[in-house]
């Protein structure tokens, strides 16, 4: 059962004393590079959020991006290891199938900062509290940890054990962490990278077996979330791309980009540049 979800720090950390622009990124592996173009589309419009939430792929762009790195940047950190073995490794299976030192290492040496106190944006990074069955969220501590315990697909990578606690991918729980910011925000920017290949093609091996079974649970859980926002921008081209399949960054990206503008154009926002024009790096 799925307890009431906590929040550790996020009073203390945020203590937003008016309501600000949110955004929520969902979990969803190498689609998660949509949000890097949600976030381009955004700020093409004059949006900045001022308080982010991420699960997964998720808290990987929040992380980032609440550091103070640009679109950009976030994109330039992976050019260089475009394939899923860059960035972990096998290990003998016994809680899971790899493990993502190699990724935790890569991401540390991105982040200007190191603990989520410090970050430009008010920032929450949620996971799975996988001892006692619920969500959490996160607005203090070190960062590296919490987001590779976000990360943690079960069976595809081990728990994460964060202060005696076990943490495995928010996803399990609630995929669209929306509920961690709702409360702090004017206008909630729901960013769903995980739509559902409905066609139910997957090969058969215990990586895919598990990589469908959870993109089910994230199927049941993400609508709850997706009532809390007040914009969603979610691709439904997304589901053509793999989960680990890095070779199409540039295109989620660029899918996220037109999404977000097709959405806020619908909405009557008014753009600083014209939404056809992509940014150059895209």
């Amino acid at each position: 059962m799925n307890m009431m979800p906590n929040i550790d720090g996020i009073l203390e950390r945020i203590g937003l004393r008016t309501r600000v622009a949110g955004l929520a990124m969902s979990g969803g592996g190498a689609r998660g590079f949509c949000h890097v173009g949600v976030i381009e589309g955004l700020e093409s419009f004059g949006i900045r959020p001022g308080v982010i939430s991420g699960v997964s792929a998720g808290s990987i762009a929040a992380a980032l991006y609440g550091a103070g790195l640009s679109p950009r940047d976030m994109l330039d950190c992976f050019a260089g290891a475009p394939k899923f073995n860059d960035f972990t490794e096998w290990t003998i299976p016994k809680e899971g199938l790899f493990k993502m030192t190699k990724f935790a290492r890569l991401l540390e040496s991105w982040l200007p900062v190191r603990n989520l106190e410090d970050m430009k944006i008010p920032t929450v990074i949620c996971a799975a509290d996988f001892d006692h069955g619920k969500s959490v969220g996160w607005a203090k501590g070190e960062i590296v940890p919490r987001v590779i315990a976000s990360c943690s697909i079960p069976v595809i990578f081990p728990p994460v054990r964060i202060n005696g606690v076990d943490y495995v991918d928010g996803g399990v729980l609630r995929n669209l962490p929306a509920w961690a910011i709702r409360e702090y925000c004017t206008d909630l920017y729901g960013s769903n990278c995980s739509p559902l290949n409905r066609r139910g093609e997957h090969k058969a091996s215990i990586v895919n077996i598990a990589l469908r079974s959870f993109q089910l649970m994230q199927k049941a859980n993400v609508p709850q979330d997706l009532k809390l926002c007040d914009y969603v921008i979610s691709p439904r081209a997304l589901s053509q791309y793999s989960t680990f399949d890095l070779s199409e960054i540039r295109r989620i990206v660029r899918l996220g980009y037109d999404t977000t503008c097709r959405v806020l154009e619908n909405a009557g926002k008014t753009s600083r540049r014209d939404p056809g024009d992509y940014p150059r790096w895209i």
